[in-house]
């Protein structure tokens, strides 16, 4: 499989792209890169790499999108760009994946116009994997659609069970509705009309309405929002995390018991520091396009952006695209059959 990998996207790019790509390309022998970017940046990155030089493909992009422009703009304006030709490459097929730690919007932008939507999908949406304690779970949306409609949400629950189902190995995926409260009639329209058709018998498991509290717990595998809520949880569980962390190793090292407990638990600590760290996830799927796209944090490492590749080639490999364009066919049939029994 070709996975493309925008070597100029993200605060740190080029280098952590070019190393990032090249520690794919030695992990997974399966794997063809397309880095694509200003051709002389990404060779002044690139070191030793003659052992999968067979397998790495430089595409020259002149242009670089940022973040301080407006995205649908920058995708007319710079058609040279790596975020435009990369996508280019996946509309074209001559690729099936792609990835990315630049601009949210214009990935999200391009993504749309660029690569094109699954055939049903209403709107793709941004689907981050929380680090969670007891095991990692899918937000959905956080943030690509502000505005949404029921319909959307329910192929948003759709999009994320086949999606942990086929690349975190969750075994019948529990789908959530972030909400108030957990009775079916707490909420606002939008979150009371999704849990009536979620609850009609959906090609995937509902759970039910999921209180911000137990976000975390474990109960649920998917949550569904729209993107407003779900940008707030996600950008409020960052914050969380770092403070909460900060506060503990300020309470720890203000005394010397503080200082010999610390040492004590470093091992705990270290392990859990692990299990919340975004940077092994790798990055956010955009869901619903005709292509496997993975937004990583923009201020990734060459690991993160090795992750976000790895989880790229698991979507390949889950045949992620086509799975969701089949059953949103059903899906769409099946709400047709229901208005005309209406």
């Amino acid at each position: 499989m070709k996975i493309v990998v925008d070597a100029m996207g993200g605060d740190l790019a080029p280098a952590v792209n070019v190393q990032g790509a090249i520690d794919a390309l030695r992990a997974f022998p399966d794997v063809e890169i397309a880095l694509v970017g200003r051709r002389d940046d990404i060779r002044a990155c690139l070191g030793e790499y003659a052992d999968v030089a067979d397998r790495l493909e430089i595409v020259d992009a002149p242009d670089v999108i940022t973040t301080h422009e407006h995205p649908v703009m920058a995708l007319r304006k710079k058609p040279q760009s790596s975020l435009v030709v990369g996508m280019n490459l996946v509309r074209a097929k001559e690729a099936e994946a792609f990835v990315s730690a630049g601009s949210t919007g214009a990935i999200m932008a391009g993504a749309m116009f660029k690569i094109g939507r699954i055939d049903g999908i209403e709107r793709p949406a941004l689907a981050p994997v929380l680090p969670a304690p007891k095991k990692p779970l899918m937000l959905i949306d956080a943030g690509a659609n502000v505005d949404c409609h029921p319909e959307w949400l329910v192929q948003f629950g759709l999009m994320g069970s086949v999606y942990m189902e086929k690349v975190m190995g969750v075994k019948a995926p529990q789908v959530g509705i972030i909400n108030i409260g957990e009775e079916a009639e707490k909420g606002d329209d939008l979150t009371k009309k999704t849990y009536e058709l979620m609850s009609q018998g959906q090609p995937y498991q509902f759970a039910g309405n999921v209180e911000a509290r137990e976000i975390l717990s474990g109960q649920v595998d998917v949550l569904a929002c729209d993107g407003f809520v779900g940008n707030v949880v996600l950008k409020y569980t960052e914050g969380m995390a770092g403070t909460m962390f900060g506060m503990i190793k300020t309470g720890l090292m203000g005394s010397l018991r503080g200082k010999i407990g610390a040492l004590l638990c470093k091992p705990v600590f270290r392990e859990i520091k692990h299990s919340m760290d975004s940077t092994e996830v790798g990055g956010a799927p955009l869901l619903g396009v005709e292509g496997a796209v993975v937004k990583a944090h923009g201020n990734s490492n060459a690991r993160a952006i090795f992750c976000a590749i790895r989880q790229a080639r698991k979507m390949v490999e889950g045949r992620v695209v086509e799975i969701i364009g089949r059953e949103v066919t059903n899906l769409v049939l099946a709400q047709d059959a229901q208005q005309e029994q209406k």
